[in-house]
């Protein structure tokens, strides 16, 4: 199976050389369909590996490919999901979803003909024409989503996208992102600070290890049947199990973060 991203041995340093290495010789592939997360404790480099991923960083050591290609700028095969919402508060729902398209040359009325079919695709047909302070979190998330599939990328880059909203929304969202990640299977790159999200919804749950000088020191497959309901999984013995093994090696790192003073 194709890699759809390579992070091959980077280093990412602030500061220029000398400065302060937030990523060491760090290595990571995520094959073409396949849904990876990133756990690890506060401030190990998590959206640091995803930032270089979508090419807004530029690793001072090693490379990241795309499909076989180094990256050199930005990635253009890639969405990314940020925790905070990116939606433009003048803009309707629909236009908002349908910006991503409009910049690119396609005519409004298609646009927004694509944007209320991705409306209708994450629940939210019929809430086209509200403005972003008239939907609630989970609305905005999912209006939110819509805006980046809209552009068909091949690779979804999400930094902690449910990380603003209660547990009973995150989880219903999580069902959505499974439920549209399902149909096409894009490669998924994940970042969550939830050891239990990233069970729920993954294939293989990565851990970096406490900075400076992160780098990731576990990778988990997670052997739990598809079709997977992101709330039932969690009951599943199979689950609890995974938890514990998983957490034996990240409590480590948390711990030594708190103790630095990090957490």
């Amino acid at each position: 199976m194709a890699k759809a991203v390579s992070l091959q041995s980077i280093d990412i340093v602030y500061g220029g050389s000398g400065g302060y290495r937030a990523v060491a010789q760090a290595s990571l592939d995520v094959a073409e369909g396949e849904f990876v997360s990133i756990v690890g404790p506060t401030g190990c480099g998590k959206s640091t590996l995803l930032n270089a991923a979508a090419g807004l960083l530029t690793p001072a050591m090693g490379q990241v490919a795309i499909f076989g290609h180094v990256l050199n700028g930005l990635n253009e095969k890639a969405g990314y999901l940020f925790q905070q919402d990116a939606l433009m508060p003048w803009k309707t729902a629909r236009d908002n979803i349908a910006i991503g398209l409009e910049v690119r040359g396609v005519a409004q009325a298609e646009a927004h003909r694509q944007a209320d079919d991705w409306l209708a695709q994450v629940g939210l047909q019929g809430f086209g024409g509200r403005y972003p302070h008239q939907l609630s979190g989970g609305q905005r998330k999912r209006v939110g989503l819509a805006q980046m599939l809209i552009r068909n990328p091949t690779i979804l880059l999400m930094d902690e996208p449910f990380g603003p909203l209660d547990a009973q929304t995150r989880q219903i969202m999580g069902n959505l992102l499974l439920d549209l990640w399902s149909r096409e299977k894009k490669a998924v790159l994940f970042v969550t600070h939830d050891l239990e999200e990233a069970i729920a919804l993954s294939d293989r749950v990565v851990i970096m290890s406490s900075g400076p000088s992160a780098t990731i020191i576990g990778d988990h497959p997670i052997h739990l049947a598809r079709p997977r309901d992101a709330m039932d999984v969690r009951l599943d013995p199979a689950f609890h199990a995974l938890h514990k093994r998983i957490w034996e090696q990240l409590r480590g790192e948390v711990m030594k973060a708190y103790q630095g003073g990090v957490v």
